[in-house]
């Protein structure tokens, strides 16, 4: 409920003090997770004191119990420990600090671990967190690598000394970062995301060594997974050894068993790209040396062609041919032409000997009247009709006598 309060009506800090405190008692007890970063069990004392950490969250909480209910746990407890505790929320007045107390702590087993990661894993994949077409392909040869891996690692130490024995010219931007832990996750994401922000970074290696499900549970923590999610910069996973499965290996573009596989798989072999530079260059020049030897063989066979070794020959032996068929051309035009002259004077003959001038020139005469018509019987003319008479070699009028 929202006090009236004003710069000339402040309230008293002890009286703030005092309402939070009334306010936190309502509250009651709740159950709560997290990490145990710090335990102090006094010889004697009949309160255990310890903090307990969100992993995922750079939040802590002061909780205390009495030394019967921790007594109860101490032998599966420590320090880094995950447990669940009953407890209800104490507001301390006089110095205004917030702590819980405590009246059950259960370890969480390693059974309940796996089972919650579990439902996580179901939960992003449900989103497309781990689908295949979201998974980037790595550079074939990356000039910048990112690294995150702990300080002086046997991790950091395999993943450089296999990369630059595979490839000398390789360069990495490392980021040491606790990799277990309370304050794993945070610094992991913090990395990840500055080596994203670099253009110069080609790809990013988030390596650790083998461990317990317990050392190993940052790597499956829901923030990392969707801070890798949302990187630009292919991914690569190298948690732990061949079984071990963190959910960063499902969301991540490349996982690879260890962190001397994530070198292999990263960064090629300079021998082998070196003997395969070679057979390509061997194999291109037995494929030129092949395509000549057989355009050599094709013009060695097109050049043997008689055609070809001897062009005029075709013409040659073509050319008595071509002259016969031209005599025989020569011949069969001359006997039709012969013949066609010896139709035409015989047609010419005839067509003379029955033509009117020739009957003239045997003394035959034609009569024709004025109009020009051939007079054939005498009834056609009339006493004193002139008429005109055609012979051979003219014509003259007559006239008729009665």
């Amino acid at each position: 409920m929202a006090l009236n309060t004003s710069a000339d009506a402040p309230l008293p800090v002890g009286e703030v003090s005092r309402l939070i405190g009334g306010w936190i008692d309502r509250l009651g007890a709740v159950w709560v997770e997290g990490q145990i970063t710090q335990l102090s069990r006094r010889p004697g004392a009949g309160v255990v004191f310890l903090t307990l950490r969100d992993p995922s969250y750079d939040i802590s909480v002061s909780v205390t119990c009495y030394r019967q209910v921790f007594d109860a746990v101490a032998d599966v407890v420590s320090e880094g420990a995950r447990v669940v505790v009953l407890a209800k929320p104490e507001w301390y007045a006089p110095r205004g600090q917030l702590s819980l107390r405590a009246t059950e702590i259960k370890p969480v087993g390693v059974g309940e671990l796996l089972a919650r990661l579990e439902q996580l894993k179901k939960s992003l994949a449900s989103e497309g967190l781990f689908a295949a077409d979201r998974k980037k392909a790595l550079p074939f040869l990356p000039q910048l690598i990112g690294l995150v891996c702990g300080r002086a690692s046997a991790a950091e130490r395999d993943v450089l000394e296999n990369a630059r024995h595979r490839w000398p010219a390789v360069r990495f931007e490392v980021r040491n970062v606790p990799v277990q832990g309370v304050h794993a996750v945070p610094q992991v994401v913090q990395a990840v995301k500055e080596l994203d922000a670099l253009d110069t970074v080609d790809v990013i290696i988030v390596a650790r060594g083998g461990g317990s499900v317990e050392d190993l549970l940052p790597f499956s923590d829901e923030q990392l997974v969707r801070a890798v999610a949302a990187c630009r910069t292919p991914v690569v996973s190298a948690i732990g050894h061949e079984p071990d499965h963190p959910l960063l290996d499902f969301v991540a573009d490349l996982r690879a068993s260890t962190p001397t596989d994530a070198a292999k798989k990263v960064v090629p072999d300079v021998g082998e790209e070196y003997e395969r530079v070679r057979f390509l260059r061997d194999r291109a020049r037995r494929s030129v040396q092949s395509f000549i030897d057989r355009e050599e063989r094709g013009l060695a066979h097109a050049l043997a062609r008689p055609s070809i070794e001897d062009p005029h020959r075709m013409v040659d032996e073509r050319a008595d041919q071509v002259a016969a068929l031209l005599d025989r051309g020569r011949r069969t035009l001359g006997h039709l032409l012969d013949r066609a002259d010896s139709e035409l004077t015989h047609t010419h003959a005839r067509v003379v000997a029955l033509s009117p001038a020739a009957t003239l020139q045997r003394g035959y005469a034609v009569l024709q009247n004025a109009d020009g018509h051939v007079v054939r019987d005498p009834d056609e003319v009339a006493a004193g009709e002139a008429l005109r008479a055609r012979v051979a070699e003219g014509e003259f009028t007559v006239r008729v006598d009665a």
